[in-house]
């Protein structure tokens, strides 16, 4: 700062008989600053013009003092304390301000002193330019002692252009404030700029919030800017922005889709957040998404309606604003109808091998048979036996079941063949499919179309494999089914002939052991076997060979040998020999 005029010797008063003891030491020690403040201290009580001509002649001797400097200017602002901010004393006490600064402009507290005297004073521009001559005087290292006050005072007034200037000046010093300046520009209005410094922030990987936000609370932040005030945010793309979320914060996607289609409304671009709603619901993973998606669409759709009814009531029915308004009740009543069926397609995605989800979906399609096939047709082909819930081969039983119903036997029939091929996980999944075919041709008296089901289904395959050999496919395993077993077992016995034994027959399955005989035949493969001739009757040389079993009618005397089975040996054969019996 350039140098003041200089001051005239001050003319001093006549002394007091309490004075002539300082005035004496002062004259042995003029270059004490204690014996100045001393005697400043004896004459605080007296006159105030007798107080400041004795820190002036102090301030002759000794200029370059902070002491004194400090305890003058105080006096000085105490003096001028509760006066009209015209007065000349306050044009005094800044001209003592400026003298100091003339020595002491490395002295922040003397810069924070005066810059707070001015700021009282209500004088706007040369606060601000004596801010500014603070920072340039102060080396930077002592800068974050002046802006606290420098950015209180601008935020005092509305002048939010200075306001702006002087922050952009600050986050060069501190750029971890900008949250404290993006607060400031959205209380002023200039959102457009506001969105600008957000949108950096978030992009800024090395940028700790001094608040304490997350990255995540800092791009909410964001999205609730851009999706409230669309029409004042210019330099930003509120709609990529917001997409750019939904890919990165996939947890919150029913607020980030919330977002963008209030974006849109708050544009006027009722179709294109229609849109995004539909999009939202088509996409979402989770219910809770789903949820706050729909509840948003269905508020959407309310609103709309209700400004149309509001718009009619006030300029009268007319024929177009009449239809225009049965048209969104319709379209508001088809999206509340459609909402099961849309919560269903969430849940597919989160996981496509729920059976019991498609179930579910192919009841929702109720007298609608186009979109059952298309249902069934979907869930056959993407759902994986080996990830399945629920048992897979349900979806190919009732896909086949409905084209029976339908009166369509062919399709039901091709169905099933295409479900006898597919490798599920379990052997029962499997066996349930034959059944279910050979079932359904006895519910249309095919009878021996059953027969002949059942047995391609037992027959011996080209690899045979153990019941539990989980690396083989269960094509190969299907002959050891207990089940395909029984039914089979059932159908010869009351639709067979005696001619039935002369073929050979596949290994029948073991069943849970006899107490009294070991292992056994189960019941219903033993039925089977009852009228399968042998030579001769009498014993073989089996250990647990069984004596002439009961004959029937017409059917000769038989012998039936159980042969015990090695660890290795599963299965049972008998012999028509009466030798003895041989293991599978």
């Amino acid at each position: 700062p350039s140098c003041p005029p200089r001051v005239p010797d001050p003319v001093l008063p006549p002394l007091e008989e309490e004075d002539v003891q300082h005035e004496e030491e002062i004259l042995r020690n003029p270059f004490s600053v204690r014996c100045w403040l001393r005697y400043a201290q004896a004459r605080q009580k007296g006159p105030r013009h007798r107080l400041n001509l004795l820190f002036e002649r102090a301030l002759r001797e000794l200029p370059g003092s902070y002491k004194l400097w400090y305890q003058y200017l105080r006096q000085r602002r105490q003096q001028v304390k509760g006066r009209c901010p015209t007065d000349p004393a306050y044009e005094e006490a800044n001209g003592c301000h400026e003298r100091a600064l003339v020595f002491m402009h490395k002295m922040p507290r003397i810069w924070l002193d005066y810059c707070q005297f001015l700021v009282d004073q209500g004088r706007i521009t040369r606060t601000r330019r004596t801010f500014d001559r603070a920072l340039r005087a102060l080396p930077i290292t002592q800068h974050h002692r002046i802006w606290p006050l420098y950015l209180q005072f601008v935020r005092r007034y509305p002048l939010p252009e200075t306001a702006v200037r002087v922050y952009r000046r600050y986050l060069k010093l501190s750029p971890e404030s900008a949250e404290e300046y993006v607060e400031y520009l959205r209380s002023v209005g200039r959102l457009d700029e506001a969105a600008v410094r957000l949108a950096r922030l978030v992009n800024d990987e090395r940028f700790v919030s001094k608040e304490g936000k997350s990255n995540y609370q800092l791009w909410q932040e964001l999205c609730e800017l851009l999706s409230q005030h669309p029409e004042r945010v210019r330099s930003l793309d509120a709609g990529a922005i917001i997409r750019g979320g939904l890919t990165r914060f996939t947890d919150q996607l029913g607020r980030l889709w919330g977002a963008l289609a209030d974006c849109y409304i708050r544009s006027g671009h009722f179709e294109k957040a229609r849109d995004v709603y539909e999009e939202a619901v088509q996409t979402v993973m989770t219910v809770r998404d789903f949820t706050q998606v729909f509840d948003s669409y269905a508020q959407f759709e309310e609103s709309v309606i209700a400004a149309k009814m509001e718009t009619v009531a006030e300029l009268g029915k007319e024929e177009d604003e009449e239809v225009e308004l049965e048209l969104r009740l319709a379209r508001f009543e088809q999206l509340m109808a459609r909402r099961p069926l849309l919560l269903n397609s969430v849940l597919l995605r989160q996981n496509p091998h729920n059976v019991h989800e498609w179930h579910k979906r192919v009841q929702l399609y109720q007298g609608r048979p186009e979109q059952i096939i298309n249902t069934y047709t979907e869930a056959v082909r993407t759902v994986d036996p080996f990830k399945a819930t629920g048992r897979p081969h349900g979806l190919w039983v009732a896909f086949a079941r409905f084209y029976e119903d339908n009166g369509q036997l062919d399709d039901a029939r091709t169905i099933l063949t295409k479900a006898t091929r597919v490798r599920f996980r379990q052997v029962e999944d499997l066996a349930a499919v034959w059944c279910e075919f050979g079932e359904m041709e006895l519910r249309h008296e095919n009878y021996d179309e059953a027969l002949r089901i059942l047995r391609k289904a037992t027959a011996l395959p080209a690899k045979r494999a153990e019941y539990f050999d989980s690396t083989e496919p269960v094509q190969n395993r299907l002959y050891k089914s207990l089940k395909v077993w029984s039914m089979l077992a059932d159908l010869e016995e009351s639709l067979g002939t005696f001619q039935v034994g002369d073929a050979p027959h596949p290994v029948p399955p073991l069943a849970p052991p006899n107490p009294l005989w070991g292992p056994s035949l189960h019941p219903a493969a033993l039925g089977a076997l009852l009228c399968t001739p042998m030579s001769s009757p009498g014993f073989c040389g089996c250990p647990l060979a069984l004596p002439t079993l009961p004959t029937t009618a017409g059917c000769p005397p038989t012998i039936l040998c159980l042969f015990a089975p090695t660890p290795s040996c599963y299965g049972w054969q008998h012999s028509p020999h009466p030798t003895g019996c041989t293991p599978s």
